[in-house]
């Protein structure tokens, strides 16, 4: 494929544990931009790889755009490096869930989403901060970080897997008493999850927050009062309003969650053990995202 912008520089950061193991995702990106006249390089992160790695790299490419080609892990360790800077991030994702580029409606086929990283717009959006982790997509405190929990003890992938671990965690996980302060509003109550929702919806394609923007000035706090299983269905396919005895939202640009027992806690499909406590602050304008020239608005 021949492009305009001939002087483009891309660095690609890519995790070969993901993606399809007949072919590496090195040699896909090489061959498709093998006559473009655009310049790659191409970082693949050791198995033990930190921060610091992936900074030096990006220095040394001096690259105009940087590529997360792995899952939503991927694109948070290119994202803390690149955290309140105008270098574009693009996502070639070849993990398992890939949350954030469906977030974004970047293309899950490879060549589609190089494309992209190629000649989409940047757009800058907005991220939380929770417990001092970057968090792009969505954190939770509860039953999905359970689900989370049990979907990495098992030894493969994909929506068979997701739904065994769905099951399990409907049957075995228990409510916890959260707390927290929203304006004039004091909660108290018993839920089965609390998620801090800066994106829309999980990687599985559930809406969880249906009134979610990436650039607004607000994140949402989703409180799961029961295990609503016909209310979660009923919005998913009726968009009708929540009822407000089960599923409740709230706007805020800081909030601090308590539990009187820890819970079980993720950040963008991470597992990171039981905490009794949540912080969350917005992070304004924080990351420099490539999203595609069609229906490219967040």
């Amino acid at each position: 494929m021949t492009y305009k912008n001939t002087k483009l520089r891309l660095l690609f950061v890519v995790n070969q544990g993901s993606g399809s193991k007949d072919e590496s995702l090195s040699e896909q990106i090489i061959n498709y931009f093998s006559d473009s006249g655009i310049a790659i390089e191409i970082f693949e992160l050791p198995r033990k790889c930190n921060a610091e790695q992936i900074k030096k790299a990006i220095e040394k490419a001096k690259a105009d755009r940087v590529i997360a080609v792995g899952g939503d892990g991927t694109l948070k360790l290119v994202a803390e490096c690149l955290l309140n800077t105008e270098t574009p991030i693009g996502i070639i994702p070849t993990g398992s869930a890939n949350g954030m580029a469906k977030e974004l409606g970047i293309p899950l086929a490879i060549e589609e989403a190089l494309e992209v990283a190629a000649t989409g717009n940047p757009q800058k959006i907005h991220a939380t901060v929770v417990n001092n982790e970057l968090c792009i997509h969505l954190s939770d405190i509860g039953f999905n970080a359970y689900l989370v929990k049990k979907f990495d003890e098992l030894p493969t992938r994909g929506m068979l897997t997701y739904a065994k671990s769905a099951w399990h965690a409907f049957w075995n996980h228990r409510k916890m008493k959260v707390q927290f302060r929203v304006g004039d509003r004091d909660i108290k109550t018993d839920a089965a999850m609390v998620v801090i929702a800066n994106a829309t919806k999980y990687g599985t394609g559930f809406n969880i927050n249906p009134n979610g923007k990436l650039n607004d000035d607000v994140f949402e706090i989703i409180l799961i009062k029961e295990y609503a299983v016909m209310e979660i269905l009923k919005i998913w396919i009726s968009k009708l309003p929540w009822n407000p005895k089960k599923i409740e939202s709230f706007q805020a640009s800081e909030v601090q969650i308590t539990t009187k027992h820890k819970a079980h806690f993720q950040v963008d499909g991470e597992y990171l053990g039981k905490t009794n406590k949540v912080s969350a602050k917005l992070l304004p304008n924080a990351i420099n995202m490539i999203v595609p020239l069609v229906g490219s608005e967040i």
